[in-house]
């Protein structure tokens, strides 16, 4: 299974042609490549319940998959759609308040991720716990899949250390993240390979020990 280059071409036309005019007169190209990229999805939720206990065949993929129209109502870009799809895999679908899976297609941009996005303070005061008592269980959960603590995302992180830690800390720069995740990009090639959706499979097994950490961190 994998994502077809017209998938890709329709998110590079709608680039171009952001517009609501040019979508509805290309409906069925949409429509297309929504079927694509959810079948893909599906694919990638029946390979990740064969290893990750928080995922089963259950989980739909329309509920995963997020959608394309944009809220512009407070944004000063006023395009009406999203040039990317893009799905969050967990028990509840996209609107999971826990760990999940994050797959982004997008020409040039393409990704999977897993961890925790910007956690609640209850969930982040957790997480932060354990990564403070277990600190060398994070290592070892990274190593398993060739990871470091070099590759945690550092988008959301604070500046000064958080409540209730020190500067001097020897872990402080992993304590002041406010997400926790990995990620790995994808050529537009590797995407529409034949190979696409072992890669996709391949890099979530690599990233699971890291995700159930995290899930231990909230006693899940």
């Amino acid at each position: 299974m994998r994502i077809e280059k017209q998938t890709l071409n329709f998110l590079k036309e709608l680039g171009k042609n952001n517009n609501r005019e040019w979508f509805q007169e290309n409906k069925q190209m949409y429509d297309g490549a929504l079927g694509n990229v959810k079948q893909f999805i599906t694919d990638l939720i029946g390979a990740l319940s064969t290893f990750d206990p928080h995922i089963n065949t259950d989980i739909q993929a329309s509920r995963c998959l997020f959608r394309i129209y944009r809220d512009t109502r407070f944004s000063k870009d006023k395009t009406p759609y999203k040039t990317w799809f893009s799905a969050g895999i967990s028990v509840d679908g996209r609107k999971l308040d826990g760990p999940e899976y994050y797959v982004h297609i997008e020409p040039g941009k393409s990704f999977l991720a897993a961890g925790y996005w910007r956690p609640g303070k209850a969930h982040l005061d957790a997480i932060r716990q354990e990564i403070d008592y277990s600190y060398n269980e994070l290592i070892e959960a990274l190593a398993q899949g060739n990871w470091t603590v070099d590759d945690l995302s550092s988008e959301d992180k604070l500046k000064r250390a958080p409540s209730g830690y020190h500067e001097d800390d020897p872990h402080i720069e992993v304590l002041k993240l406010k997400s926790f995740i990995l990620y790995q990009g994808f050529t537009d090639a590797e995407i529409t390979s034949d190979h696409a959706l072992q890669q996709h499979v391949d890099t979530a097994k690599r990233i699971f020990p890291f995700k159930r950490f995290i899930h231990q961190a909230l006693d899940q």
